[in-house]
C-alpha cells in the first residue's frame, strides 16, 4: 500500500510538471530504482503499473531478475549504476538498455559482449565533478560519433547524475546543458533527475527520470 500511495503522489507530481512545462506524462519513462529493495518490492510495484525497473549494482539485479523471471517480458530492466568492465557478460544479458557507459573502453567490452543490438546511454560529467564517472562534456561529441559506429551498440541518448544540493534549482543549468549536448548530437533520450530534482529535470526535457526514495521510500538495505 506504500509504494501505490507513493507512485500516485509521483505520477501527480510528474502530471502537473508536464502541464506546466507544455509536455505529456506519456513524454517521460519513469524508472524506479529498486537498489537495496528485493523482488517482493519489485512485484508490488509491477503490480501498481510500474514496468521500467533500475539497478546499480550488477550482482545484486542478477539475484532479483532470476527471481523475477516469471515477469521478464513485461519488465524493462535499466542499468543505471556505474558498471564495471567485469560485469559487462552479466550486464548484457540481463539489462534491456545501460544507462551508464561512461567510457570508450566500456563501450567496446559492451560491444563485444553483446548478443543482440544493445541500447545505451552515454554519461556525461555534466558538472565537473570528483570522481563522479562520465565523460567531461568537451569530449563527448567525438566519442558518441565513435559509439556510434560500434556495430552491437545503439547510442540513444545522454545522462547525467547531478550534484546533491538543497536547491533543486541550482541543478537546473546542469540539466540544461544536458539537454543542449542531446539536441547537438541529434539523440532521443535524457536520462536524468531523481527523487530530490525530477521535476526540474522534466522541465529541461529529461525523457527518462530515475525514482528511487520517493516510490520505495527508505532502502530496506544498503
Amino acid at each position: 500500500m506504500e509504494i501505490e500511495a507513493n507512485l500516485r503522489e509521483v505520477s501527480g507530481r510528474i502530471a502537473r510538471t508536464c502541464e506546466r512545462s507544455h509536455r505529456t506524462p506519456e513524454e517521460i519513462i519513469l524508472v524506479a530504482v529498486s537498489k537495496g529493495f528485493d523482488a517482493q518490492a519489485i512485484r508490488e510495484a509491477f503490480d501498481c503499473g510500474l514496468r521500467h525497473f533500475g539497478e546499480n549494482r550488477v550482482q545484486e539485479a542478477d539475484v532479483k531478475i532470476e527471481q523475477l523471471c516469471d515477469l521478464r517480458t513485461s519488465i524493462t530492466w535499466h542499468m543505471v549504476g556505474h558498471l564495471q568492465s567485469n560485469k559487462a557478460k552479466i550486464a548484457v544479458q540481463r539489462f534491456d538498455i545501460i544507462h551508464s557507459v561512461d567510457s570508450a573502453r566500456l563501450a567496446c567490452i559492451l560491444n563485444g559482449r553483446a548478443q543482440k543490438l544493445l541500447p545505451v546511454l552515454l554519461q556525461v560529467n555534466v558538472a565537473g565533478e570528483e570522481p563522479r564517472s562520465g565523460f567531461v562534456v568537451e569530449e563527448i561529441a567525438a566519442a558518441a560519433e565513435e559509439m556510434m559506429k560500434l556495430p552491437n551498440l545503439q547510442v540513444k541518448g545522454l545522462m547525467t547524475i547531478a550534484p546533491l544540493v538543497d536547491n533543486p534549482e541550482e541543478v537546473r543549468p546542469v540539466f540544461r546543458k544536458l539537454r543542449q549536448l542531446r539536441d547537438s548530437l541529434g539523440l532521443e533520450h535524457l536520462s536524468m533527475g531523481m527523487t530530490d530534482d525530477f521535476e526540474v529535470a522534466i522541465e529541461e526535457g529529461a525523457t527518462i527520470i530515475r525514482i528511487g526514495r520517493a516510490i520505495f521510500g527508505q532502502r530496506r538495505y544498503s
